[in-house]
This record gives structure tokens, C-alpha cells and sequence, in this order.
């Protein structure tokens, strides 16, 4: 059984490791994260959380960005914990596909499928967190899925104040992600 679980966990790390190598950085900051990223994987620590908030201190994180392609808008919510406009998502769980996080959470936090609007993650940073929780680093993906502003979304109150649709020259950029301006940029160059 402990072979099983090994080899588990060095094929769920292999698939995380393979999906960062497929991230074309946007910038040197990007470059950085993704060659910070691949030395993490590769060295063998835990990458998943393992338990809350924050163990071990440097974990996987998936964000999923609903994009309306058509009004050229994004959706952010009102995260209560860190107290920032955040895209939606999770911790990726032990084993997980990061692909699998952003369906689970889509369903959690929004209460829709999540249609991806490109199957990869996008982006790729890592942060260390602030709010109540504060001090440890998330590595996230950052996916992008399919969205339209006029869908009622069934958004998590245990989570988030409240969402809202931003154009990308709406962003509250001073209280959201600190690489948000980038993440934009590049989502910009794709779309």
C-alpha cells in the first residue's frame, strides 16, 4: 500500500510539475515564479495543504477567472478573509488536478459548471498571503473560464461580501491580487 501511495503522489506531482513547465511566462516576475515553482516541486516537500490555514506554509492554490469575453470583463469577488477583490478558488487538494480544484470550487463558490475557457492555467504566481491567515505562500494557477455578466451566479456568502463584474479598466487594483495588472496584461494579449 505505501508503494501505491508513492507512486500516487509521484504521479500527482509530476502531472503539477508538467503543467508549470507548459506556463509561457509573460514576464522576468513570471519566469521567476515558474523556475521558483519547478525547484519547489522537484525538491520534495509537500505541495498540497495538508491542513488549515496553513501547513505546510507553501501551498497549491488554483484561482479561476469567469471572463466574459464579449463585454471584455472579469469576475472578482469580495473575499472576507484577506479582505481584497479575489477571483474565485481553492486550495488544490492532496493529489488533486488543479483542473479538478477549479470545477469543485466553481460548484462550491458560484454554484455553476466551470467551462473552461482554455483548459491550461494562464498564469502562474506566488504570493504570500495576507488577512487573518496571513504569513503563508500560494503558489496558484490561474485558469480562466468561460463567463457572461448577465448569469446569476449563486455565489458563497460564507466566503465572499459580495461579486461583481469588472471591466479591465475597473479593477481596484490597490485592494486586489498584487499581480493582478499583470494577470490582465496577459489575459489582454490572449484574448
Amino acid at each position: 500500500m505505501q508503494t501505491d501511495q508513492k507512486s500516487e503522489r509521484g504521479e500527482s506531482v509530476l502531472n503539477i510539475e508538467n503543467i508549470v513547465r507548459k506556463i509561457d511566462p509573460i514576464d522576468d516576475i513570471e519566469r521567476q515564479h515558474i523556475n521558483e515553482t519547478l525547484s519547489w516541486i522537484q525538491s520534495g516537500v509537500p505541495i498540497f495543504r495538508l491542513q488549515k490555514p496553513d501547513i505546510p506554509n507553501k501551498h497549491l492554490v488554483s484561482y479561476f477567472v469567469p471572463f466574459d469575453e464579449k463585454e471584455n470583463k472579469i469576475l472578482l469577488t469580495a473575499h472576507k478573509k484577506s479582505g481584497l477583490w479575489l477571483p474565485p478558488g481553492g486550495h488544490v487538494e492532496l493529489n488533486e488536478d488543479p483542473r479538478e480544484t477549479v470545477r469543485r470550487e466553481c460548484l462550491e463558490e458560484l454554484g455553476c459548471p466551470a467551462e473552461f475557457w482554455r483548459t491550461e492555467p494562464l498564469f502562474l504566481t506566488s504570493t504570500l498571503t495576507v488577512g487573518p491567515t496571513a504569513g503563508h505562500t500560494d503558489v496558484s494557477f490561474w485558469y480562466v473560464i468561460q463567463g457572461q455578466q448577465e448569469d446569476a451566479y449563486q455565489f458563497n456568502t460564507d466566503e465572499f461580501e459580495v461579486i461583481r463584474w469588472f471591466g479591465f479598466n475597473e479593477i481596484p487594483y490597490e485592494i486586489s491580487d498584487p499581480h493582478m495588472r499583470r494577470f490582465l496584461k496577459k489575459l489582454s494579449m490572449k484574448s
